[in-house]
């Protein structure tokens, strides 16, 4: 083949956060390749599918990665944990960047952002199957640059640790998991605590201090309380609750009564 080197696909999202914007984006938990098609062509800057909590495994995902190409944002997993099996499988189906959950420390912070990084930077695995289709024969000159970890801030220990997780170079952007941090803050997931709006903006002024950019789990409802706390990656749409709330309202009007509230983000 030839050597001509090629472009790599726009990223939306990491040159809108390295140009200090704010990205917007969605969330698939439904292992339907119809649901990644609306969202992957709806705007997004980017669109996440969630491997950890949603139904959706390796053989559902890597459809789905497939289908999100016809569109312009940028495909990124949400892996089950920092292995390095999830994670090189989900960049080799041509995911742009993985979010890893649970990231509680530096050293699993380091561990993570090595299993996307070919050596000598870091010890991931050569064999990008699907991605050098999609990105070009020149694959792993890009990588390194293009493709991105974005560890979970979403325990007490990790918001203890926060500075010694932001500081790890190489990492552009975490990800606030706002319901596991509320429980392990002592509070019901899915409320607006000010316990947890204290914890967001401890989170982020910490994001600040390392030059980091500060990425949540949102709705839209939540979208100008999060950008106001200062994130600049906020996650406004869920197919799953989309489905939900749609079909609620639907059936309300039909009875003429009124839809239940939805309050889970996911």
């Amino acid at each position: 083949m030839s050597s001509e080197r090629y472009e790599m696909r726009a990223n939306p999202w990491l040159e809108t956060i390295r140009a200090g914007g704010t990205a917007i984006g969605g969330w698939i938990s439904n292992s339907s390749t119809i649901n990644a098609e609306i969202m992957g062509t709806a705007g997004f800057d980017y669109v996440v599918i969630d491997t950890q909590h949603g139904a959706i495994d390796y053989s559902a995902m890597l459809p789905m990665l497939q289908v999100l190409s016809i569109g312009a944002s940028t495909p990124m997993v949400r892996v089950p944990s920092c292995d390095s099996g999830h994670i090189g499988k989900a960049l080799d189906a041509g995911a742009r960047a993985v979010i890893v959950p649970m990231v509680n420390d530096r050293a699993s912070c380091e561990q993570a952002l090595s299993f996307t990084r070919y050596a000598p930077a870091g010890e991931r695995s050569y064999g990008p199957t699907r991605a050098v289709l999609v990105e070009g024969d020149d694959y792993f000159d890009f990588a390194g640059d293009q493709i991105c970890v974005i560890p979970m801030i979403e325990t007490r220990e990790a918001m203890n640790n926060i500075d010694d997780i932001l500081s790890v170079p190489g990492i552009e952007a975490i990800y606030v998991g706002p319901n596991d941090l509320s429980i392990s803050l002592g509070i019901k997931p899915n409320t607006t605590d000010p316990v947890l709006d204290e914890a967001m903006r401890e989170i982020v002024a910490g994001c600040r201090r390392n030059g980091v950019v500060p990425g949540v789990h949102a709705s839209a409802a939540l979208c100008d309380k999060r950008m106001d706390q200062g994130f600049a990656m906020v996650t406004v749409s869920a197919d799953v609750v989309a489905l939900r709330k749609q079909v609620g309202e639907d059936l309300a009007t039909a009875r003429g009564t009124v839809a239940q509230t939805i309050t889970s983000t996911y």
